[in-house]
């Protein structure tokens, strides 16, 4: 028998999505204000904001401060005294940091868009972070880090990995090598070294490039299709990932879930209040024999 048509997510009014995908299931913005809770406005479901990450970061970026500015011509690459700036597209950018920031040795590539750092956010050397990208105040980027666009960054956070259209809220902390990608990070939330969070079907890569299937994810037994075919993790509040555990595309941890180190998490919904665990030696998966020498 046929399974039904997928239900298209962004059709649907915001009262008829499944709460495990609505955004007041991850996110407590009473509790935890953050600066960027408008670009979830509009939006019926987490699936819908990751989409919405690009756009509303060149608007936001459009509209901060030109006092701090630093217009970056088509075609222009310079050296600073504490980083290089390049502009390899057709359209002007702009460098905004503000005052208090430390930026060492940093390559900054506005192609893309604009990019912004805030008050007193530490950046070591080695750092790439292109644009359009928007880093909050007092935040610290180890020099593993690799911010590649379309990333909002809120304050107090700790970054050593890579990030692509990624929403980082209020003191998140991925201080090591790891990936994240098409992904939602709530307050305080963390990845441990080397966890990663992938973004796209290992049978995607079978496809042209281009011409990926959207992703499908099952909520209270119905089919619903998110409108993209990238889409990582969306990491409730203090949600906290463990050393090298794995996550398929379309994991949802709700707040306070915390995966155990070397765990792969299937596509699905997960939490509040959960421990998800991997203990192969526990319940007799990991196979002992002599070793004959």
């Amino acid at each position: 028998m046929k399974s039904p048509e997928p239900i298209l997510l962004a059709a649907l009014d915001a009262d008829q999505v499944p709460a495990a995908l609505q955004t007041g299931s991850y996110f407590d913005w009473q509790a935890h204000p953050f600066a960027h809770e408008a670009l979830f406005d509009g939006c019926n479901s987490v699936c819908a904001a990751v989409q919405n990450i690009k756009a509303y970061a060149q608007v936001w970026l459009n509209e901060a401060d030109p006092d701090v500015a630093q217009d970056v011509e088509p075609g222009a690459f310079y050296a600073t005294e504490n980083c290089a700036v390049y502009n390899t597209g057709n359209k002007q950018h702009q460098l905004m940091i503000e005052p208090g920031a430390r930026v060492i040795d940093v390559h900054f590539d506005v192609s893309g868009g604009d990019i912004y750092i805030g008050h007193d956010t530490t950046i070591e050397p080695g750092v790439l972070i292109k644009g359009p990208t928007i880093i909050g105040q007092d935040c610290e980027l180890r020099k593993s880090a690799y911010l590649r666009g379309n990333c909002i960054v809120g304050d107090g956070c700790v970054l050593g990995g890579e990030l692509k259209n990624v929403v980082l809220m209020d003191g998140g902390n991925y201080p090591h090598p790891s990936y994240i990608g098409d992904s939602l990070c709530g307050y305080a939330s963390h990845f441990g070294n080397q966890a990663t969070a992938a973004n796209l079907g290992i049978f995607q890569g079978l496809q042209t490039a281009g011409k990926y299937e959207a992703l499908i994810v099952t909520c209270d037994g119905k089919r619903y299709q998110t409108g993209s075919a990238k889409l990582g993790v969306c990491l409730g509040d203090y949600s906290q990932v463990g050393c090298n555990a794995v996550l398929d595309p379309g994991t949802f941890l709700m707040p306070r879930t915390v995966v155990y180190s070397l765990s792969r998490i299937n596509s699905g919904f997960y939490g509040p209040n959960e421990i998800l665990k991997n203990k192969p030696m526990e319940h007799g998966v990991i196979e002992r024999t002599p070793l004959n020498v």
